[in-house]
């Protein structure tokens, strides 16, 4: 949950650069130049009333931040999450992205590199403000036979160590990606399991994408039938369909690279045709069946463990997410609540309700021949 403790930049960067030793692949300097950064979108907030009332302020630029506002007082209020001071300011950022991550991967098997900090764990990526320090890093790790996934990012959650604000690079999503963004990352300061970077993003992924359902469905001047309500009804949907799908590549490179008869090399071979089976399969099946979300990014984007894993840490088991839901009565609050009230377990995936997610062990039907489940999947 939420940090109660702050801490000044510096003090922060002084002990992070500390815990991290040679061993852990982050080196000081690496660790000072992320606290700088910090350090200057955190100089540059601006209270968010004081922004909307400014008179050089646009009327786009009012009409997301006014809502956003709307949408953290739902986070606290209706969801009762523990959102801090995050989001109470703005920063106007000098560039179009945040920042880069890079996460890395082998190449015969689902595992990632992973890297320590002090207070997450173990993390399977690496965050850098300045896109050639990232790609030095690429080059390193692809020397070493490693795949690899560079992405831009444009929000992040300092798990309530700092109030963290709103940037001016999420407020050029639609709606419902800016309320999905925003309820998404307020989820992590009010709950963050050390270590499982996998059940923290797609909790957060489930929590952004319900939430926004029901901030855009009943908020005043919205309903049931508004344009927003049903987009944002339509995109969980996408996401629980993406979910089902990556899910099932994944069981199916497992059955590959769990393979002790199998050298590196054969699995590898492969897998090259475990995905390129499933690239015809979300091409014929799965796309299809989308209303509003494309995931053009899987297509367009070279498939490997990297890319993959990249995937599976934000679309784990969300069917099962969604039977959590059910199991509470349509009420995300009191489905939160649940989880919470079981942690803290070894594997916080196994407090969720099994029936959506196809286990490995269970016999697949092609997607286009599956029984819809009540949510419409």
């Amino acid at each position: 949950m939420r940090r109660s403790r702050k801490l000044g930049v510096a003090a922060l960067v002084v002990l992070v650069a500390a815990a991290l030793g040679p061993a852990t692949g982050c080196s000081p300097i690496y660790v000072i130049k992320a606290g700088w950064a910090e350090a200057k979108i955190l100089r540059g907030r601006q209270a968010i009333p004081d922004v909307i009332r400014a008179p050089e302020t646009d009327e786009r630029t009012r009409g997301k931040l006014t809502l956003a506002r709307e949408a953290r007082e739902f986070a606290m209020n209706a969801l009762e999450l523990d959102v801090g001071d995050s989001y109470t300011t703005y920063t106007e950022l000098e560039r179009d992205t945040l920042a880069m991550v890079l996460s890395a991967a082998h190449r015969d098997r689902l595992a990632s590199r992973t890297w320590w900090f002090p207070v997450v764990g173990r993390v399977p990526y690496r965050g850098f403000f300045d896109l050639d320090d990232a790609l030095d890093e690429q080059r390193k790790l692809e020397a070493e036979g490693l795949d690899t996934y560079l992405r831009p990012t444009s929000a992040f959650s300092t798990l309530g160590w700092f109030s963290d604000p709103l940037l001016s690079t999420i407020l050029r999503y639609d709606e419902v990606e800016l309320i999905t963004t925003i309820i998404h990352e307020l989820s992590h300061n009010h709950l963050f399991v050390p270590g499982q970077v996998r059940f923290n993003e797609s909790f957060a992924t489930w929590v952004g994408r319900v939430g926004a359902i029901e901030f855009f469905c009943t908020r005043p001047g919205g309903g049931p039938d508004t344009v927003w309500c049903n987009r944002a009804r339509d995109r969980w949907q996408d996401t629980q369909i993406f979910s089902r799908f990556i899910d099932g590549l994944v069981d199916d490179l497992e059955s590959v690279y769990g393979d002790s008869t199998l050298t590196s090399r054969d699995k590898v071979e492969r897998r090259e045709r475990i995905f390129d089976l499933h690239l015809d399969r979300f091409r014929t099946e799965v796309r299809p069946r989308l209303a509003s979300l494309t995931f053009g990014g899987f297509e367009a984007l070279p498939l490997n463990n990297a890319t993959l894993l990249s995937r599976m840490r934000y679309y784990h088991r969300l069917p099962d997410f969604d039977s959590l839901l059910e199991e509470n009565d349509g009420s995300l609050k009191e489905a939160i609540a649940a989880l919470l009230a079981g942690l803290p377990v070894e594997d916080p995936f196994s407090l969720l309700p099994e029936g959506r997610y196809v286990s490995p062990e269970a016999p697949r039907e092609p997607l286009s021949g599956r029984r819809p489940t009540p949510s419409g999947l």
